[in-house]
């Protein structure tokens, strides 16, 4: 979501109409520099150490609060290359919801608050930030959060990416309603679990997604569904076989803790190829047990494209795989739609990890080769906290 730079005062709270994220409120996109420009970024050099960790502990993790630990991975533009040497600058508020200065701080960096500091990502990509959860400005609307500002090595500017946001703060979906994230290096909705009380969230970045005047694009031929680092979205499809036949059960929603894959079909129907890759994905569903749900989805407005849907099912002897159907994928009442599938290529493979889509494949055939592609990226995204369990909803 857009962030803004206006810090009224260090121990106050934000007036109501401004907002303290980081950058000004204004849409203008200066179209010379990447990122549109990044007031507030230049903060990132004020303090900076010389020698940067791929893992670093904010002064909050002694203080009072709740222990946080965001780690994962940065990504080149593909959401699948690592990019090392990623300098990363982080800033919150206090457990109380201030940018609170401490005594010593350069000036220029007091309307960051003391809960700041950098990672430099490592030879994988890697990163981890020990903190304290941030506390939302006292009064406001605004969910807490946490910035983050992204410089690349050759890149000539630094540039802002979303806030890390939780998705337990009663705060968010309101704002997020009237304020749309824009995904800038990704969905910035973290879903926490929790390890010995500690509160783990895992946030992965892609270097340069939606954000203006970056070198590089993400080419043609892999335009198809969203893009590694966003939100799976909610849809409700047509199931008509498998586990719940005859619903319109959201997959994400129902199965969105572990592992998902949405297998879509294009508008040239490939049956030899699509029986192949069911009966691959039922083995890996089978195999990989409650930690993998499969979707195959399929667009038919032919009153019998249940049967057929049915009699596929029967004939491959599914008992995992969801075979489901929508009137077409630009459909806006199961919706779909949000899912941006291109009905011109052969297949589209979207694999999610807790609502977020972790990899994705497009145009892939039927073979050994593929398979290997599809179970390797499953067993790559799982990440180092799996099998953790979510932190307790109110």
């Amino acid at each position: 979501m857009k962030t803004l730079i206006l810090f009224i005062g260090m121990l106050i709270p934000c007036l109501g109409f401004m907002s303290c994220n980081g950058q000004t409120s204004e849409k203008k996109i200066n179209n010379a520099i990447i990122g549109g420009g990044c007031d507030g970024c230049e903060m990132m050099y004020v303090g900076m150490p010389k020698t940067i960790y791929s893992e670093d502990t904010s002064p909050g993790w002694n203080e009072k609060g709740q222990k946080l630990i965001v780690s994962r991975t940065v990504f080149q533009l593909d959401g699948k290359t690592p990019a090392p040497n990623i300098i990363m600058y982080y800033w919150q508020t206090d457990n109380d919801g201030y940018y609170s200065p401490e005594k010593g701080m350069d000036k220029r960096a007091e309307r960051h608050g003391h809960i700041r500091g950098w990672v430099k990502t490592d030879a994988a990509g890697k990163y981890t930030i020990k903190t304290i959860r941030p506390a939302p400005y006292p009064g406001q609307t605004m969910p807490a959060h946490i910035h983050l500002s992204i410089k690349e090595p050759d890149v000539d500017h630094e540039y802002y990416v979303d806030e890390i946001n939780f998705d337990d703060d009663p705060l968010l979906i309101p704002y997020l309603k009237k304020n749309p994230q824009e995904n800038r290096g990704g969905s910035g909705i973290v879903r926490l679990l929790i390890q010995r009380n500690i509160h783990i969230a895992e946030h992965t970045i892609i270097l340069g997604l939606h954000i203006p005047n970056y070198p590089k694009t993400i080419p043609q031929s892999a335009r198809s569904g969203l893009n590694i680092g966003e939100d799976q979205p909610s849809f409700t499809p047509y199931h008509a076989y498998g586990p719940d036949k005859g619903t319109r059960t959201c997959p994400v929603c129902k199965y969105g803790r572990y592992q998902g894959i949405l297998y879509f079909t294009g508008a040239k129907t490939d049956w030899d190829d699509i029986k192949k890759w069911l009966q691959f994905l039922e083995q890996e569903s089978t195999k990989r047990s409650q930690y993998l749900k499969v979707y195959f989805i399929s667009a038919g407005q032919d009153p019998e494209y249940r049967k057929v849907l049915v009699n596929l099912g029967e004939e491959l002897h599914l008992k995992k795989t969801a075979l489901c159907f929508v009137p077409s994928f630009s459909d806006k009442e199961t919706e779909v739609n949000l899912n941006k599938i291109n009905p011109d290529f052969k297949n589209t493979f979207i694999i999610y990890k807790h609502r977020n889509i972790v990899d994705k494949y497009v145009n892939l055939e039927a073979g050994n080769e593929n398979f290997g592609k599809i179970s390797k990226a499953l067993d790559k995204t799982q990440g180092d906290y799996f099998e953790l369990p979510e932190i307790p909803y109110e």
